[in-house]
């Protein structure tokens, strides 16, 4: 037995026998929570000897229960003789002050090491109140600062951390949720627990939960993973954010086997950093596919056959479908006045992918309505944007077919064709319902296309006045 009693201190527990009913008695219930308690405990009566001596505290400092009960004090088998004085009286303080008291010092194991321990220590009374003896508890300084370095950590993760940190439970639901992470989510820390991550997130919810449910079911992924997500924001509306997230299974010590508790899931915002990197990828892309279309149009007699080589280098990763329309007329200078009528140069293919194709040997004008995004482009000598908008798809395709573009087109983008300070026509790309809308980088590219475009055109039409 790991804990024995001695006359008056543990009277009121019951008795020692087993009651009728076969339950254990009053010392056999007190021996088996001492030996299962973490700590390592002991006590001491009224006048400094060991009445009570767990497992742990076995474990410890090797002194067996059998060894340190009964014993006064600590002095000559626990502690040095010369410290023996000052540890017995600040244990046996305790029972004149109020609460727990913490100290530390150096106890000595059986085979005569020393481990530095810490101890919790607090006045016992019986039943009239009278201070009875001290119970002391105490554990490695080691170990206890290990712990209190865990709990300071968590802590710190979940007030002041730059990274999101929220405990998912084995629902998938937010079980905890720190404040870097509510303010990523738009939601007060509070509201976000028990929800779905479907009601805090509207896109990317779906990798976020198959990456949870892999942690749950085959542990930690070996690296972070990156996730676009949409947020939902009641005053910015959905903001679409990249986020690398790291994973970390929860499993409860206390069991025999593991039983999980949930996934710690760690996330913070690179949001700025990935377009960083995608729009240096992209320039690094456009920029060796002008490079390639200079060195393939130079090699080309035709001047046309060199515009068409550029039209399909740009189509690359840019756009579903290109046109050139060259200008019906004379090409127009700055202050010339009159109607716009373009003629249909060369275009991509529309049913399937392939080169372009020099069309337009009629010379009739392209049936544009008035107000065409082409017209207006050769009217302002800059680019132009247009799009189809939020409509069924029958309505876009309305759009398209109306301006005389590839009926799958929602997206278009016209850039002015301009060679020696003339207007020569228009090149017009198009992107279909799967692509992001033209933006002002795309725009850039466009111009570059264009003056290349231009300037085989313009050669084009010296030779033929030759």
């Amino acid at each position: 037995m790991s804990a024995s009693r001695r006359s008056g201190a543990t009277d009121e527990l019951g008795p020692d026998e087993p009651g009728a009913s076969g339950e254990p008695g009053g010392s056999d219930l007190l021996a088996a929570l001492l030996d299962g308690m973490d700590a390592a405990l002991c006590a001491f009566d009224a006048a400094g000897v060991v009445t009570h001596w767990n497992r742990e505290a076995e474990r410890i400092l090797g002194w067996s229960a059998k060894d340190a009960v009964g014993r006064h004090g600590f002095a000559g088998w626990a502690v040095r003789t010369a410290d023996a004085e000052e540890v017995q009286a600040r244990l046996l303080s305790a029972m004149r002050a109020p609460g727990r008291q913490v100290h530390e010092f150096a106890l000595l194991t059986k085979d005569g090491g020393r481990v530095l321990v810490r101890t919790q220590s607090a006045a016992v009374r019986g039943a009239d109140g009278e201070p009875a003896g001290v119970y002391c508890a105490f554990s490695e300084v080691h170990a206890q600062i290990d712990l209190e370095r865990s709990i300071a950590l968590s802590e710190a993760l979940f007030e002041d951390a730059e990274w999101g940190v929220v405990l998912v439970d084995a629902d998938l639901r937010p079980a905890v949720v720190n404040a870097h992470a509510s303010r990523a989510f738009g939601i007060g820390r509070a509201s976000a627990l028990g929800r779905p991550l479907g009601e805090l997130l509207a896109q990317g919810v779906e990798e976020l939960e198959a990456a949870l449910t892999h942690v749950l079911a085959e542990g930690a992924p070996p690296a972070p993973a990156e996730v676009w997500v949409t947020l939902r924001s009641p005053a910015e509306g959905e903001q679409r954010r990249c986020w690398r997230n790291a994973f970390l299974p929860l499993a409860s010590p206390l069991a025999e086997e593991p039983v999980p508790l949930g996934v710690g899931w760690l996330f913070t915002d690179v949001t700025e950093a990935k377009r960083g990197e995608q729009e240096a990828a992209l320039l690094r892309f456009r920029t060796k596919q002008l490079h390639r279309a200079a060195r393939a149009a130079a090699e080309c007699e035709d001047p046309l056959e060199a515009a068409t080589v550029h039209l399909d280098y740009a189509l690359a990763g840019f756009a579903d479908h290109a046109l050139i329309d060259r200008l019906a007329d004379a090409p127009r200078t700055p202050d010339a006045a009159g109607a716009v009528r373009l003629v249909r140069l060369a275009a991509t293919p529309a049913g399937a992918p392939g080169p372009s194709v020099l069309t337009g040997a009629a010379g009739l004008p392209v049936r544009y309505e008035p107000g065409h995004p082409a017209l207006s482009c050769v009217e302002r000598t800059g680019c132009v944007r247009a799009e189809a908008g939020s409509v069924p798809p029958e309505l876009a395709r309305e759009w398209a077919l109306r301006r005389q573009w590839p009926g799958d087109a929602v997206h278009a983008l016209c850039a002015v064709l301009r060679s020696r300070g003339r207007t020569l026509g228009v090149v017009t790309f198009l992107r279909g319902a799967a692509r992001t809308p033209f933006e002002r980088s795309d725009t850039s590219y466009a111009e570059d296309v264009a003056l290349r475009i231009a300037a085989a055109l313009d050669l084009a039409g010296a030779t033929r006045e030759r």
